[in-house]
């Protein structure tokens, strides 16, 4: 026997807020990219704040031609965060296509779909953490090929950084990347890092390096910047929040606008 129910209108609709959340931030990554949204919820999502991700194709290996594959979707990766509403911040995170793609047209191709809004880049925002914990002379520790590494030494070169040292893993899979041991990336930066060097570079969002890096800093005194920690640190300082988190690293204890 089926028994109605009396379903009863409340009589009025409810007030909506502007925002579920008061910031916003978008992220495009690549379908095989197992690192930034753990990263980003770790160090980033809030009640206040909201991470929103897009993914897009991406087909290992890690090569030139590969990484530049991926510009025709930036567009439509961005047009996928939250349509018609706008964001506070939107970032790509793969530091090896942003080298190779261009931080520029990085940010055209998203302002296409989403124009206004800041785009942040790991290299863009390496780099600018980099000047603002003081560093001229780094080291940088990459997981890529020497052919990957090559361009990537010519970005930092070009902008103005002496590089001591720059060491590369020979990994050509960014799912690869995302699975070297911590207890290892603590090892190849103790190794990376040069004495004379004012801070060391990690690159690539695959690499859990983020999760480690005030250890590394701990134990070899000098500052440490990964993609993703430059990254998060942009959108956070972006969004107002200027919280000193030094248990991150020392570059979250810097505002945006040092350097």
């Amino acid at each position: 026997m089926t028994v109605e129910i009396e379903i009863i209108p409340a009589g009025r609709l409810p007030r909506l807020e502007d925002r579920p959340l008061e910031k916003r931030i978008g992220l495009i990554i690549l379908a095989t990219d197992h690192t930034t949204e753990v990263d980003f919820q770790r160090m980033v999502a809030s009640d206040r704040l909201g991470v929103y991700v897009s993914r897009i194709h991406y087909a290992n290996p890690v090569t030139a031609e590969n990484l530049l594959r991926m510009q025709p979707s930036l567009t439509q990766g961005a047009a996928l965060l939250l349509p018609d509403e706008a964001l506070d911040a939107i970032v790509y995170s793969c530091t090896s296509a942003s080298v190779v793609i261009g931080d520029r047209n990085i940010e055209a191709a998203i302002h296409a779909a989403k124009p206004r809004i800041p785009v942040v880049t790991p290299t863009a925002a390496a780099a600018k953490g980099l000047k603002a914990l003081g560093a001229r002379r780094i080291s940088v520790l990459t997981p890529y090929t020497v052919e990957t590494s090559r361009p990537m030494a010519d970005y930092f070169s070009d902008l103005g950084f002496a590089i001591d040292r720059f060491t590369c893993l020979g990994l050509t899979d960014d799912r690869e990347m995302a699975r070297i041991a911590p207890e290892e990336i603590l090892a190849f930066a103790r190794q990376a890092l040069a004495p004379q060097s004012d801070a060391l570079f990690i690159s690539c969002t695959a690499v859990r390096a983020a999760q480690v890096a005030a250890r590394i800093e701990s134990e070899t005194g000098k500052p440490v910047v990964t993609s993703n920690l430059a990254t998060a640190w942009s959108c956070l300082r972006l969004c107002g929040d200027d919280r000193a988190r030094p248990e991150l690293g020392q570059l979250m204890t810097k505002s945006y606008w040092e350097g």
